[in-house]
């Protein structure tokens, strides 16, 4: 499966030259319905899970009630793979040792305080997985559907962005709010931004939408905040964006080639294959602290 994002209407860095310095590298992982395995990368597929590893379990109270016993139950719930990446097919991915597989999960429900899934990072080596465990548990209870991934495949694409224009300075963001620069520019450019000539880099130039490794944060639901390390208070970087759509209203121009005829077609789904919704309609971001692997990653939703 391949997808090509289009090219973007124009160069912004001629436009801005101080934006060329501040490039970021993304990939685009493009999940799309299909039947993945355990040696795939995919989003709810199946892990490379060691067979003798226990799996993990989120230790909060989660409660659920039996059907065939009909009794209520309360106690860890197993936690439900999410994406799964090799580093062959997302090298940004940047593993420590010689660990070349990142799988994550997170348990379907939104705990307190800050009513998200609380998910769990690991890498591994894929080799040293001979032995792979066939049947994983399942989670004894989901509090929303929404956090149950479908099974996709991905389709990973390196792409070039920029910071959201909340994390530029003030005198670049007041640039960019300069029609007129935006207008000599040439052809490239939607008049109909014109009311709002800094939406045009938000929309089309800056943050690429959907699920994603590292790259640029899509501020928005909060200013741009630090995530620093709870180990050794160094600022963390993003290491993954889950998203609850590939893209919407305001950034049509994203959508990739191959899916853009679909896309046209009202309620096809295309923009959110795994069916996932992060806080009804969100994002999740993964930070990893850039210093050591063993210090915990941390979340923020936008």
């Amino acid at each position: 499966m391949r997808r090509t994002t289009p090219p973007r209407p124009l160069d912004v860095t001629a436009v801005f030259p101080e934006l060329a310095p501040m490039a970021h590298q993304a990939i685009r992982l493009h999940p799309r319905p299909g039947s993945p395995t355990p040696h795939d990368s995919s989003a709810g597929g199946p892990l490379l899970w060691p067979a003798d590893e226990p799996w993990p379990h989120c230790d909060e109270s989660h409660e659920w009630h039996d059907e065939q016993e009909d009794e209520w139950h309360e106690g860890p719930n197993p936690m439900l793979p999410v994406v799964q990446l090799y580093v062959r097919d997302v090298p940004l991915l940047q593993p420590p040792g010689q660990a070349d597989l990142l799988q994550v999960l997170w348990c379907p429900f939104e705990h307190e305080p800050d009513y998200k899934p609380p998910t769990a990072l690991f890498w591994r080596s894929a080799a040293h997985v001979t032995d792979v465990l066939a049947t994983p548990p399942g989670p004894s209870a989901v509090e929303y559907d929404e956090y149950v991934p479908e099974p996709c495949v991905l389709a990973p694409e390196q792409v070039t962005e920029y910071p959201h224009h909340m994390e530029l300075s003030e005198e670049l963001q007041q640039k960019l709010g300069d029609w007129s620069r935006w207008q000599a520019a040439g052809a490239g450019v939607d008049s109909s931004y014109a009311p709002c000539p800094k939406s045009f880099y938000t929309d089309e130039l800056s943050v690429a939408p959907g699920w994603k490794v590292a790259g640029c944060p899509p501020w928005g639901l909060t200013d741009p905040v630090a995530r620093l390390c709870t180990i050794c208070c160094a600022k963390m970087k993003p290491l993954l964006t889950i998203a609850s759509y590939e893209w919407d209203g305001s950034n049509h121009g994203w959508v990739p080639y191959e899916d853009q005829a679909l896309a046209a077609v009202a309620r096809s789904g295309v923009a959110n294959s795994p069916r996932v919704q992060i806080s009804k309609g969100n994002h999740l971001q993964l930070y990893v602290c850039p210093e050591s692997s063993d210090h915990p990653h941390t979340d923020l939703i936008q």
